[in-house]
């Protein structure tokens, strides 16, 4: 692979092809050797399993195999030996006078190599009709992380947020604009600019969709508006856009809010007007991938047959016998236009957007959306080797059906490229529903967790969850800071309460339901963020004491020699603490490989319980030994250079107290 290993990883490679060699050398056997993690630390660092699988295929006892090739394999560098376990292991013990002191001058050496192949990273994608709500949380943070998770390992990637601006959603708000608030253009404009825009279009979705429970006669009203909407002209198109254009503004600065940001915002409208659909219908119909329906249910539309798509669903009960692409009035389906979308992911198109600059964020990245208006200067989008779309898991069949769409055009290589990165719903604990205001009835209370509902209005905005969470987060620095400014305190406790937010969507797997809760997210103890957080500010303030006594960091590299580092990790304690700290970007690699980002939650979680035992067991900055408080002082700064950038993969600050 063309990126860079950090030690622990270049060695597990190191030893895997010592051994696949030797395989390939005494058996004529060639494929990778696969390593495991000892069950105990007590048995090495690094386990080979590779004598059980050769065993069938040599018709010889593991034990043997096991001791050819320990005998066999030679030198490796880096490892001090192999020990035979049990039946056949391989434990291999690292040298850890050689480890060290390899990790001590990495820190100076590591680069990164940036692949030239583009991974494309599609999430978030609110409709643009009203404010964004927990739910939408989880989508752009797990989409977040991931992207960070890609570019950690040297991948090239691009963060796209898909605008669904001529949608049913925002269809509906536009007619509650026209039909019962009775507003121009010119009123709506002058609503986004003063008021919270995004607030009152979630209260008047909620209106609308209740008006159509009582008036079922108003969906002819929606059904004009989405035409309007896709012809692209009149006052009704005008108000579609402005609409969406306000919400997606207000959507940008709520996930900014998270450390979240985007290269590229590419519009249903501009799929339409630029006619990628028009000319995607064509490949389909041509192709045969979909049929113009002459009876039943779906007369006078034009569906994918369910032989497409429905033997790759994983929930073949409650997929449709077939689905419609082009409605029977001809406008086009969410999933049709998603075809378009993704045949434009991957280049396949032959058409492109037109791109003008939305925004530039403070740090300078700047962020594109598309435009039917030819425009240059803009850098190029799109042309992805592989796609990732973050999206819920009730989705899936829907994206069965866009991946059913690309094979059907022949285009296998970029259907097995695109993966459906989905994940389960977030809900309320019943506690948390309490203290946002939200009444529940003795039967919710009773329940583990609360779903919500933003089409009947009942739910937490994501603003407003941050905002109590900043508060929540505010009160306990106040408590413990009460001499430092307010401006001071308020940014300690922002970085406190993205951090805690951040951590728990991230620290459950994708599959899991989440019942969000304060206290739980907020918690100084147990798997949090904040716990986290607090380790990599002890670090800090720990290497602070130094400077306090009026001492200053020792020249690391030319005072810790190798035989001065291993006879510092002959401590077992010393040793288990680094070989955890240096384990940072096999975590990583092993959450992008499974696609869990709980994966790299979780480690951040043992790194800072590994630091907290490790200054609990050694007293760094009152140590009288010269060379041990050397290694400390150095293990210290490892571990806080560790805790930062695995905090920062998961897009958590560090915070300059706690």
């Amino acid at each position: 692979m063309p990126y860079w290993f950090f030690m622990f990883h270049l060695l597990e490679k190191r030893i895997a092809d010592a051994f696949a060699a030797k395989i390939g050398a005494l058996y004529g056997v060639n494929a990778p050797v696969q390593t495991e993690q000892p069950k105990q630390a007590a048995f090495g660092e690094i386990a080979v399993p590779a004598a059980f699988q050769l065993a069938r295929q040599l018709k010889k006892a593991p034990k043997a195999i096991a001791t050819e090739l320990s005998n066999g394999v030679g030198a490796i560098e880096g490892v001090a030996g192999i020990e035979i376990a049990g039946n056949g292991y391989m434990n291999v013990r690292l040298d850890r006078g050689f480890y060290g002191a390899a990790l001590l001058s990495e820190r100076e050496m590591r680069e990164t190599c940036i692949e030239a192949e583009k991974i494309i990273v599609e999430h978030t994608n609110i409709n643009p009709n009203k404010a964004a709500h927990i739910g939408h949380l989880r989508n752009a943070i797990l989409g977040d992380t991931f992207v960070r998770m890609l570019r950690a390992i040297g991948r090239r990637v691009e963060v796209q947020n898909y605008i669904d601006n001529t949608g049913v959603q925002v269809a509906d708000v536009v007619v509650a604009f026209e039909h019962l608030e009775k507003k121009s253009p010119t009123d709506v404009k002058g609503l986004i600019e003063t008021t919270r825009f995004d607030y009152l279009c979630w209260d008047l979705y909620a209106r609308m969709s209740g008006y159509y429970a009582d008036h079922p006669e108003a969906l002819e009203w929606r059904k004009a508006t989405l035409h309007a909407i896709e012809s692209g002209e009149g006052a009704t198109s005008e108000l579609a856009h402005l609409v969406s254009d306000a919400i997606v503004r207000a959507h940008l600065a709520t996930m900014y809010r998270l450390n979240i940001e985007y290269d590229v915002l590419p519009r249903e409208s501009e799929i339409l007007h630029l006619k990628f659909w028009a000319q995607a219908f064509e490949l389909l119909k041509e192709r045969k991938a979909i049929y113009f329906e002459t009876e039943g249910k779906n007369k006078g539309c034009w569906v994918m047959p369910a032989s497409a798509f429905k033997e790759s669903s994983d929930d073949q009960e409650n997929v449709e016998d077939s689905k419609v692409i082009v409605r029977s009035n001809g406008t086009v389906t969410y999933v049709g236009k998603d075809i378009a979308y993704q045949l434009w992911k991957f280049g396949l198109l032959g058409k492109d957007f037109y791109y003008r600059k939305w925004h530039t964020y403070p740090d300078g990245r700047e962020v594109w959306a598309s435009t039917s208006e030819p425009q240059t200067g803009s850098p190029p989008f799109g042309r992805g080797a592989r796609v990732y779309n973050v999206i819920d898991s009730r989705q899936s069949y829907l994206q069965d059906v866009v991946v059913a769409g690309l094979r059907a055009l022949g285009f296998e290589t970029q259907a097995e490229a695109s993966v459906h990165f989905s994940y389960e719903m977030v809900a309320l604990s019943p506690r948390t529903c309490i203290e946002m205001g939200i009444e529940l009835s003795e039967e919710d209370k009773k329940k583990p967790y609360v779903e919500v509902s933003g089409r009947k209005g009942l739910g937490v905005k994501a603003d407003d969850l941050i905002d109590k969470l900043i508060e929540k987060a505010l009160d306990e620095v106040t408590s413990r800071h009460t001499e430092d400014p307010e401006p001071q305190r308020r940014r300690v406790a922002t970085q406190i309460a993205i951090g805690a937010l951040r951590y728990f969507m991230l620290k459950y797997t994708r599959n899991s339901v989440i019942a969000f809760d304060f206290a739980e997210a907020l918690s100084f103890t147990g798997e949090t963020g904040v716990y986290v957080q607090y380790a990599a500010v002890r670090a800090s303030k720990i290497l602070g004491k130094l400077t306090e006594r009026g001492e200053a960091l020792p020249d690391f590299r030319a005072e810790l020699t190798q035989d001065a580092i291993t006879r510092q990790l002959a401590d077992e304690r010393l040793w288990q603490a680094l070989l955890t700290a240096s384990k940072a970007d096999a975590a990583i690699e092993q959450a992008v490989t499974s696609g869990e980002p709980s994966h790299v939650a979780r480690y951040a979680f043992q790194l800072a319980q590994a630091f907290s035992t490790f200054y609990q067991d050694f007293p760094v900055v009152t140590e009288t030994d010269k060379e041990k408080k050397t290694f400390l002082l150095w293990l210290t700064t490892y571990f806080r250079a560790q805790l930062e950038h695995t905090l920062g993969v998961l897009g958590i600050d560090v915070p300059e107290y706690m």
